[in-house]
């Protein structure tokens, strides 16, 4: 799969004012059908893959207020990281009659059936920060630059070793350096860009000798932590310190692609003697800003995480359904690098931030993600 770079977004104000401004002549096979049927008020299927993450949450809710302010009817569920019930829960939106579907999938390619469904009911499909595979049944597909993530993740954890300064140029650590490697669930075609994008900038360094894996274990398969379990990150990397580090060895940093493995990471060095003048914490990156998390950098634990501002992706999404039951082109700006495996997605691709102890408040406070008082 070409990976993509693109990091170029408009701001809420731009792609509202272009949406409503233009819309292409042309159209799909589906909004032809639609477009001149009377959507207002229609019902919008809105599936989530689990409440047991926060931002899974806050895009719910996001999207569903957005939605209900344009008149839409909103039937948000959550599967909770449960394929046949996000399945059952899509066969009963298209019988409940939604006119789109916003699919946040746990498995791209195990909804074949229920979108095939959704294409012979003239349904249209955004796929929402999770690029659908494998099915030639998804129109759109809203998400953020995930290969610039993976390498964000990377940059913010030689910015931690200082092997590299804040402004990117060479810092004054040569290593060799301890790290170990995370990824994301394999079933999640988010978590390949994640680990792509990070491996372009750590594989020069491990090649050096400046990074060492002293496990080993450098291949996505075996790294990948499955639907993104804090449990199983735990596990895993407490029988990483357990086989690899007995001879007294340190681990001075750990890529990790979320917030959620972080915390589990973390549990497993604090019980190893981790977090202590004698022996401090490793550099542990994450993603998300999910609040624990931001405590935990303010607290000096975990060092960086990626701020993927939410509220603009929901908005981002939410432009793009209008667009489409009102028979327009949504506005993207990649139609590319997203390829499912039958088709390239037309994408549109919002930007993420580095966010560390020294510019939380900037980025997450001033700009109203958080209130000072939740992060205490």
């Amino acid at each position: 799969m070409r990976l993509s770079r693109m990091g170029a977004v408009a701001s809420a104000a731009v792609l509202t004012a272009a949406l409503a401004a233009c819309g292409s002549s042309e159209k799909t096979v589906d909004q032809q059908a639609g477009a001149g049927a009377n959507n207002e008020g229609a019902l919008i299927g809105v599936t989530m893959p689990t409440r047991s993450s926060e931002r899974w949450i806050s895009d719910g809710d996001n999207l569903k207020k957005q939605l209900e302010a344009l008149g839409y009817k909103v039937d948000l569920q959550y599967a909770e990281d449960k394929i046949p019930t996000q399945t059952q829960q899509l066969d009963n939106q298209i019988t409940k009659g939604a006119k789109l579907l916003i699919i946040a999938s746990i498995d791209g390619t195990a909804i074949t059936t229920q979108l095939e469904n959704a294409k012979a009911n003239k349904i249209p499909v955004i796929a929402y920060d999770r690029l659908i595979r494998e099915s030639p049944n998804v129109d759109y597909y809203a998400t953020f630059d995930n290969f610039k993530v993976g390498v964000q993740q990377a940059t913010s954890l030689l910015t931690g070793l200082k092997v590299l300064k804040a402004d990117g140029s060479a810092g004054d650590a040569k290593g060799p350096f301890n790290i170990e490697l995370f990824a994301g669930s394999p079933d999640d075609n988010n978590a390949t860009f994640f680990f792509n994008g990070a491996m372009s900038v750590l594989q020069p360094k491990i090649d050096d000798g400046t990074l060492v894996v002293k496990s080993k274990q450098t291949d996505f398969k075996t790294v990948a932590i499955l639907r993104w379990q804090a449990k199983t990150a735990q596990d895993r990397m407490e029988n990483l310190l357990t086989s690899t580090y007995r001879g007294g060895a340190k681990v001075d940093g750990v890529l990790s692609p979320y917030d959620g493995l972080s915390i589990g990471i973390l549990s497993a060095l604090k019980s190893n003697g981790y977090g202590t003048a004698a022996q401090p914490w490793p550099i542990v990156t994450g993603q998300d800003a999910e609040q624990a998390s931001v405590k935990s950098i303010l607290r000096g634990e975990q060092y960086s995480t990626i701020y993927k501002d939410t509220r603009e992706l929901a908005k981002t999404t939410v432009s793009m359904a209008d667009a489409v039951l009102k028979g327009q082109q949504p506005e993207t700006n990649n139609t590319k690098d997203y390829d499912n495996g039958v088709k390239v997605v037309p994408s549109m691709l919002l930007e993420s931030v580095i966010v560390d102890k020294s510019n939380y408040k900037k980025e997450l406070v001033d700009s109203g993600y958080y209130t000072e008082a939740q992060l205490k």
